[in-house]
């Protein structure tokens, strides 16, 4: 069951700011919802454990989060594939972009697709289509929070 998602973000940074944060392993990992751990496999690619719960299932996915498209500072595909047992599987991609929104703020647009089978399919397309606005919503505001609030500091210290 696949579902597109999209959304748009202010951020108040500068673009290399945000580039370099959506490129961080520990930025990602403090805000992928549910991510335990996020090990760097290379500049592109991570392996990630992410705990989830979806309605009533609750599952740990094992699987692998890699960059693509990469075009610094303005664009890339960041991708991921998870398995969860016997919950079924997830993988989603979302295209990122970034524009300046004048001096030190920046626009991140995000269309993500997710697909999922197995036995969170069988949840229905509506509360699985909702979960994934909402947890997409979750990851890009608490990037958010987390890339204005690192710029704040670097300017008061």
């Amino acid at each position: 069951m696949a579902m597109i998602i999209e959304g748009e973000e202010r951020i108040e940074a500068p673009v290399e700011t945000v580039w370099r944060a959506l490129n961080d392993p520990d930025v990602l990992k403090d805000c992928i919802p549910g991510c335990q751990e996020l090990e760097k496999k290379s500049d592109t690619e991570f392996a990630a454990t992410v705990s989830l719960k979806i309605g009533p299932i609750k599952a740990r996915f094992n699987g692998a989060v890699e960059l693509t498209n990469l075009n610094p500072p303005h664009s890339y595909t960041i991708s991921g594939e998870g398995k969860g047992g016997v919950a079924g599987f997830a993988k989603g991609a979302a295209d990122v972009s970034l524009k300046e929104d004048g001096p030190g703020a920046t626009i991140l647009t995000y269309e993500a697709k997710a697909d999922v089978g197995g036995k969170m399919a069988q949840l229905g397309s509506r509360l699985i289509q909702s979960t994934s606005k909402k947890l997409a919503g979750q990851f890009f505001s608490d990037f958010n929070a987390r890339v204005s609030g690192a710029e704040e500091q670097a300017q008061s210290a």
